[in-house]
């Protein structure tokens, strides 16, 4: 089953309420974890730190990257808040921590799984401090290269990591059809031999469905109640109504894709009854009489020996006669 992770990331704005809300979203679509983000402005950027230019573009042009994330912010009893009405909803809680206090408060709570954005994928004080929790990883890995992925998937299980995922990810807001490079997912799993999935930032659902095509069975998606919001992230998000959709899509691609077992399925019983040959006599034969390929026939119904057996009969000593389109059955040799 793919697991579905409804993004929040900021989307709340920096209001509790509205955080709540979001969950409330998130288990009405059918998702299976929703995520947050924890951090400290101070131990996140200098107060000078440019914003990028969606963010840019999505918020007030004065504020700078630290104002910003400042307004963002919840506490630590908020996310305590969240993280107890998420276990209480049958939701996981899943935030990623932006640095090192964050992450020893996320454990301090029972956090299960913890997600590492593309943007610490090379922060390996934090990826050590993470790991050393011995609990599940979810490891982005936008603007990274395969030897940087390579070499913070050694450093985290070097230090305890528990379980890994590794989420392709381009780390673009929203992202086009000719940066997605989809194809990065099977590249890792046949690296890693773990599981791989895909954090997608594009603005509908196609590219998911596409990479549970090629193996993702992890989706990450950001959703907001409402995309003209102020914020950096509401834009590039799906609305409620978007997030039920999507989620659908995925189940059903579930279904579409199957479990890859080549079979004959019981819808195709009857067909298969009717299309498919057995072998019958092209004429009447005499008890003695040596059987050769022109005394065979396949023809439709499948309701005896399959014409795969053809060969088994050639050469072979009729015990008894036969009359032409009797069945072939192995007791007449």
């Amino acid at each position: 089953m793919v697991y579905i992770l409804a993004e929040v990331g900021v989307n709340h704005n920096g209001s509790l309420d509205t955080a709540y809300k979001l969950i409330d979203v998130a288990i009405k679509s059918g998702a299976n974890g929703v995520k947050f983000q924890t951090f400290n402005s101070d131990k996140l950027a200098v107060p000078t730190a440019e914003k990028a230019e969606y963010q840019k573009k999505n918020t007030n042009n004065d504020d700078t990257q630290f104002s910003m994330l400042k307004k963002l912010e919840l506490s630590y009893e908020d996310f305590s808040k969240l993280s107890e009405y998420c276990r209480g909803k049958n939701i996981e809680f899943i935030s990623t921590p932006f640095d090192s206090e964050s992450a020893d408060f996320l454990n301090s709570i029972n956090v299960d799984t913890f997600k590492i954005g593309s943007g610490d994928l090379t922060n390996f004080p934090l990826l050590k401090k993470i790991a050393s929790f011995n609990k599940k990883i979810i490891l982005s890995t936008g603007m990274g290269s395969l030897e940087e992925v390579e070499n913070s998937v050694n450093y985290l299980k070097q230090n305890g990591c528990a379980e890994l995922v590794l989420l392709h990810c381009v780390s673009c807001y929203p992202t086009q059809n000719e940066d997605l490079n989809l194809k990065c997912i099977q590249t890792m799993k046949n690296k890693f031999n773990i599981d791989v999935g895909f954090s997608d930032h594009t603005i509908d659902s196609k590219a998911s469905l596409y990479a549970i095509c090629l193996g993702a069975n992890y989706i990450e998606k950001h959703y907001t109640l409402d995309k003209e919001m102020e914020g950096p992230d509401h834009k590039a998000s799906l609305d409620p109504e978007e997030l039920n959709d999507f989620v659908s899509l995925i189940r059903e691609c579930e279904i579409i894709m199957g479990d890859g077992v080549k079979k004959c399925r019981d819808a195709e019983l009857n067909t298969k009854s009717i299309a498919r040959r057995s072998l019958y006599f092209s004429r009447s034969m005499k008890q003695g009489d040596i059987i050769n390929e022109d005394d065979l026939i396949p023809l439709r119904p499948n309701s005896g020996i399959c014409a795969s057996h053809f060969e088994d009969f050639i050469g072979k000593i009729l015990k008894m006669d036969v009359n032409k389109l009797d069945s072939v059955t192995f007791e007449q040799i």
